[in-house]
């Protein structure tokens, strides 16, 4: 089950913290799907250990599996990852700001410091 709001930003950042867990899904989005034992193989790590990095990223809403037979293919879940790039960009956007106001602030007291030179 996703979680909504700040939830799912922290469970993406938490999930993403791991350089195998974003192998893994850039894998997935490069295959489209694909199995456990498939991702392995791409892997330096065994098929277990690729199933534990699978269930984190579910758990974070990233990725999803389908049972189809005897195989559980996994697939990339976008909607995670787009309201974690939603939350950075106003995060960015905040910083933006204030840094376009420190810039104002700092010009206008260069410019108020060149007039009383000129007086």
């Amino acid at each position: 089950m996703m979680t909504t709001g700040r939830d799912t930003v922290d469970d993406v950042l938490t999930a993403l913290a791991d350089p195998t867990r974003r192998r893994l899904l850039d894998l997935l989005a490069e295959a489209g799907e694909a199995t456990s034992t498939t991702l392995a193989a791409g892997m330096p790590i065994s098929r277990q250990a690729v199933v534990k990095h699978l269930g984190v990223l579910d758990a974070a809403g990233l990725v999803t599996g389908e049972r189809v037979g005897r195989e559980v293919r996994y697939t990339v879940r976008p909607a995670a990852l787009d309201a974690t790039a939603r939350w950075m960009a106003s995060r960015a956007a905040a910083w933006d700001r204030r840094l376009a106001r420190i810039k104002g602030i700092a010009e206008a007291a260069e410019v108020g410091s060149r007039e009383q030179r000129r007086d």
